[in-house]
C-alpha cells in the first residue's frame, strides 16, 4: 500500500461487500489484513459507481483513496474511495456459512484464502523463522538430506515404496541417519525436510506427509539434548508470540500464556509416567507405548511441555542408545505438548556399539547390508551424538490450538485424502 499526504493505493481482493443507493462498502482483504472502503454515489463518477455495484466477494481489485481513521470500521480505518479499477472478476464463490469440514478440504485450495487459514499460516510461517533462527544462533549448519531412501529409519511398515528405475526405493521417514553421517564433518546440523509415513490412522494429530525438523550434534549426551530441546521450543514459543501475536490471539491462544512456556520443564520417566496413569485410573501395562489417550491424560493440565524418558527398548527404533542403568530401556524421550496436544518430539542419545546394533536390526527382521553404510560410521573414530525430530505441524497445532493437524499445513495428506 503506498500512502502520502492521506491518499493511498491499495490492492486485494473483496471480503464482503453491502450497498445502499447512496453507498457501497466494499472490505478488501491483502497479505496483511483487511480494510473498509467505501464509496460515495456523490463522489465518484459513474462509471467507478457502477463497477464498485458490481464487485463481489473475491473479485480483485484495485482502489485508491484517502484514508481516515474511524472507529465503526472493521480495523478501525477506512478509505474513502476516488478511484476503483477490476482487475478480475469472481464467479460466485463456493464457500459460504455453514459447510462440511469435508467439504472445505475438498475445495482447500479457495479455503486457504479464509482468515482463518490465513492466520494458521503466518503463525507456521513464524514457526519456521524461529527454528531456523535458533539454529543459526546455536552454530547449526543447514543441511540438505535425501527424500529418496533405500532403507528403514522408523520402520518398513510404515514406509511408501516406489519405483527407482529397476529397483525398490522408499520416501523418507527422517533424514536422521543421514544427518548422523554429517556430524563427522560439520559438528551440528539440522535439517528441514518432508517426511513420509504409511500409517493407516484417522487420529486429528497423524498425517501421511508433515514436515520434519531435525537435529543432530556430535559430542551430546542425553542430559544435554533434553535442555537443547527445552531451549528451542521456548524460544519458539517467545518468536511467535513477539511475531504473530495478532494472529494467535485470533486463533484463540493468548501470547502471554506462550511467554510464560521457559525452562525448566517438568519430566517423568516411562515408569513414573505409568504410574501418573494409574493414579488417574488409567492403567498401561509395562512395555506398551503410549497413545494419544495416555499422552492426553498426562498433559492436559499442564501450562508447559512435559518430557517423559527412557521408554522400553522393545518399543522404540534400533538406533536409541541402551540405558547403562538398565538394559531393557534406552536414553530417549519424547516431549508432549500441554493441554492434552500430545508429543511434538522425539529424541535420543545414538548407540555407538556396532554390535548392539547390528542385534537390533536383526531382531527387528531388517538386513544389515542396507545400514552397511551407517554402521560404517562407528567404525571410524565414532563420538557420543543425540539428536531429535520435531514435527512442524505438530507445534503449530499447539499453538494455534487447532482441533485437527489437517489444519496445519496447506494441503493435508492422510489415509483418506490426497485432493487437491
Amino acid at each position: 500500500m503506498k500512502q502520502g499526504s492521506g491518499l493511498v493505493k491499495i490492492r486485494g481482493w473483496c471480503y464482503r461487500q453491502r450497498s445502499s443507493n447512496k453507498f457501497i462498502f466494499i472490505v478488501l482483504r491483502d497479505s496483511t489484513d483487511i480494510i473498509q472502503c467505501v464509496v460515495s454515489k456523490d463522489k465518484v463518477n459513474e462509471k467507478t459507481w457502477k463497477d464498485a455495484d458490481k464487485v463481489r466477494i473475491e473479485f480483485s481489485l484495485e482502489i485508491e483513496g484517502t484514508i481516515k481513521e474511524d472507529k465503526r470500521a472493521p480495523t478501525g480505518y477506512e478509505i474513502d474511495v476516488s478511484k476503483l479499477h477490476i482487475v478480475a472478476p469472481s464467479e460466485t464463490f463456493p464457500i459460504t456459512k455453514d459447510k462440511s469440514t469435508e467439504f472445505l478440504l475438498d475445495v482447500r485450495h479457495l479455503w486457504l484464502r479464509s482468515r482463518q487459514m490465513t492466520d494458521i499460516m503466518k503463525v507456521r510461517s513464524a514457526v519456521l523463522e524461529a527454528c531456523n533462527e535458533f539454529f543459526k544462533k546455536e552454530g547449526y549448519y543447514e543441511t540438505a538430506p535425501p527424500i529418496i531412501t533405500g532403507s528403514s529409519c522408523e520402520g518398513g511398515s510404515t514406509q511408501f515404496e516406489i519405483k527407482y528405475f529397476d529397483e525398490k526405493a522408499y520416501l523418507s521417514q527422517s533424514a536422521q541417519l543421514y544427518l548422523e553421517a554429517l556430524i563427522f564433518s560439520l559438528e551440528k546440523v539440522w535439517a528441514l525436510t518432508p517426511s513420509f509415513r504409511a500409517e493407516p490412522s484417522r487420529t486429528q494429530r497423524h498425517l501421511a506427509e508433515y514436515w520434519h525438523c531435525e537435529m543432530e550434534a556430535a559430542w551430546m549426551g542425553f542430559e544435554g539434548l533434553q535442555k537443547f530441546e527445552e531451549e528451542m521450543i521456548s524460544f519458539i514459543c517467545q518468536y511467535a508470540a513477539k511475531n504473530a501475536g495478532g494472529q494467535l490471539s485470533a486463533l484463540g491462544r493468548k501470547p502471554a500464556d506462550l511467554k510464560k512456556v521457559k525452562p525448566p520443564f517438568p519430566r517423568l520417566s516411562y515408569d513414573e509416567a505409568l504410574k501418573e496413569l494409574a493414579k488417574k485410573g488409567h492403567k498401561v501395562k509395562w512395555g506398551e507405548d503410549l497413545r494419544t489417550e495416555e499422552e492426553r491424560l498426562l498433559t492436559e493440565k499442564l501450562t508447559k511441555p512435559l518430557i517423559v524418558t527412557q521408554y522400553p527398548k522393545a518399543i522404540k527404533a534400533f538406533y536409541m542408545k541402551e540405558d547403562p542403568k538398565n538394559a531393557k530401556l534406552v536414553l530417549c524421550n519424547d516431549v508432549l505438548a500441554p493441554e492434552g496436544f500430545g508429543e511434538i518430539i522425539g529424541g535420543s542419545e545414538r548407540e555407538t556399539d556396532n554390535a548392539k546394533l547390528i542385534k537390533r536390526l536383526k531382531e527387528a527382521g531388517e538386513s544389515t547390508k542396507d545400514y552397511q553404510w551407517y554402521l560404517d560410521l562407528r567404525k571410524y573414530g565414532s563420538v557420543p551424538h543425540s539428536g531429535f525430530g520435531l514435527g512442524i505441524e505438530r507445534v503449530v497445532r499447539w499453538l494455534c490450538k487447532l482441533e485437527s493437524i489437517r489444519d496445519a499445513i496447506p494441503f493435508p495428506r492422510t489415509i483418506a485424502r490426497k485432493y487437491p
